[in-house]
């Protein structure tokens, strides 16, 4: 890490980590002893201090910002999920031939490696496609239908993760 990705780690990123893992810590236990209390604190302190000390501190390990675009994304994908469980269900039922099976690349407009890395796993999330491979902004995918592909390259999803940059 660069001494100037190293300033951008400001004290209230340490603080926001500090309370998610707290957070997460408390509901994996669910102790409300003091005793218990402080040690789990303590413990938090010490991941933190050593994985400081290792430089693996940076903005990308932030805990996911909860704001309007992450919480209109997530509905979004809901439905998308949705919407693809039908596609998939009528292509069952229709049987073998309705399926046509497609493997190609599609470019991503994402700056960020966790952007890209949302938007493969939506892709994956939603059924009857598939993220295989990602190297750059070219995004491998398997469809079980080219409607499927048409959908990807019409840029929705990729527009939506774009704005969770912001």
């Amino acid at each position: 890490m660069t001494q100037e990705n190293k300033s951008s780690v400001v004290p209230n990123h340490r603080l926001v980590l500090f309370l998610t893992l707290a957070l997460f810590w408390w509901i994996n236990s669910n102790y409300s002893n003091p005793l218990l209390l402080s040690l789990g604190a303590g413990s938090i302190m010490l991941v933190l201090y050593i994985a400081q000390k290792m430089d693996v501190i940076d903005q990308e390990t932030h805990p996911i910002r909860l704001n309007t675009s992450m919480i209109n994304y997530a509905f979004w994908l809901v439905k998308q999920v949705i919407l693809s469980n039908i596609s998939v269900v009528k292509h069952i039922w229709m049987g073998n031939k309705s399926i046509t099976p497609v493997l190609t690349t599609i470019n991503t407009q994402q700056c960020s490696d966790i952007n890209k890395v949302i938007y493969a796993n939506s892709i994956t999330l939603t059924p009857g496609t598939v993220a295989i491979d990602l190297i750059d902004n070219q995004l491998t995918v398997h469809a079980l239908d080219h409607s499927d592909i048409d959908i990807l390259k019409a840029g929705e999803m990729d527009r939506r993760v774009k704005e969770l940059e912001k």
